[in-house]
């Protein structure tokens, strides 16, 4: 099955023109997926030039060994772990964050509520507990604080009290069905369009992948692995992400004083920011779910400590 599932890289150009690959650098794709983005950076290295992969996903880390190029080196961990890279040893670091297609449309990984499957998420089912797993135990108030803090739900409170009466009548919830069925009776009301499972499902996913804290660990980590001159490049699909990506950048992109010693001269600002690019009316058309992609860009300025 895995075969036919297909996945349309969003902003594939833009984020790679970003990049400013040169032919002998070297450049991180923090987030592989189906390898969309790495394709077109390695069209454009040349011989001495590296890229360094990066991917929870054990299938993803598949269609990586399967390119069979030498200058891939891949490392099958999230992206927190760019803080074992050597300091100042990139030229450019691009991160696609969220789900991938595949993830989403294979029932068996449990991402989607329009298919039936186990209630996983597991960005590396391999790894760690599943939804289904954190759900069997977990008590209403932190249910509901996942709910209301990941996936910004008004209906937090009465989804995890329906979760834990259909534990108690049921047993755990062990599919994607149950869930979805369980947040439709449950949310009377909801964005035109839009399903009463979607925050839900957002806000487990996030969590049990611990995405939100692994983005601020590799933003972190950014500083310390990109050379001068070095390009940060990041695409996020939904608010949470992008706000963090934003205040990150904002932050390293300004002077700061020390407010204890005024004639101490300002830290160095470590970014300058190049822009906000948001995907074309042509690519939503065609890839709808490139609708909600925010891409930041950002350049290393000083030297990193």
């Amino acid at each position: 099955m895995q075969d036919v599932l297909l996945h349309n890289t969003v902003m594939l150009n833009e984020a790679v023109d970003a990049l400013a690959v040169q032919p002998d650098g070297h450049y991180i794709d923090a987030t592989f997926g189906r390898g969309g983005h790495s394709r077109l950076v390695l069209s454009r290295l040349g011989a001495g030039g590296l890229l360094t992969v990066f991917d929870k996903d054990p299938l993803a880390i598949a269609e990586a060994q399967s390119l069979g190029d030498a200058r891939v080196s891949i490392r099958h961990e999230g992206f927190a772990h760019l803080s074992d890279l050597p300091a100042a040893s990139a030229d450019g670091l691009l991160m696609d964050l969220g789900v991938s297609s595949p993830q989403i449309d294979d029932p068996q990984r449990g991402f989607s509520f329009r298919n039936d499957g186990p209630l996983d998420m597991r960005m590396d089912p391999t790894r760690g507990q599943s939804v289904a797993q954190w759900l069997a135990t977990a008590d209403v108030p932190t249910i509901t604080e996942v709910i209301r803090s990941y996936g910004e739900d008004r209906f937090a409170p009465g989804i995890a009290r329906a979760i834990e009466r259909w534990r108690n009548e049921h047993g755990p919830l062990q599919t994607t069905a149950q869930l979805a069925e369980l947040v439709a009776h449950t949310v009377k009301s909801r964005e035109p369009g839009k399903d009463p499972a979607t925050r839900t499902f957002q806000a487990f996913r996030i969590f049990i992948n611990a995405e939100l804290d692994e983005l601020a660990q590799a933003l972190e980590a950014s500083l310390t692995v990109l050379r001068p001159g070095g390009r940060l490049v990041v695409i996020s699909f939904h608010s949470l992400e992008d706000r963090i990506v934003k205040q990150f950048m904002a932050k390293h992109a300004r002077e700061v004083v020390d407010r204890r010693v005024p004639f101490a001269a300002p830290a160095q600002l470590r970014l300058t920011l190049l822009g906000r690019v948001m995907p074309s009316a042509a690519e939503v058309q065609a890839n709808p779910r490139a609708r909600s992609a925010v891409m930041r860009v950002a350049e290393r300025t000083s030297v990193p400590v």
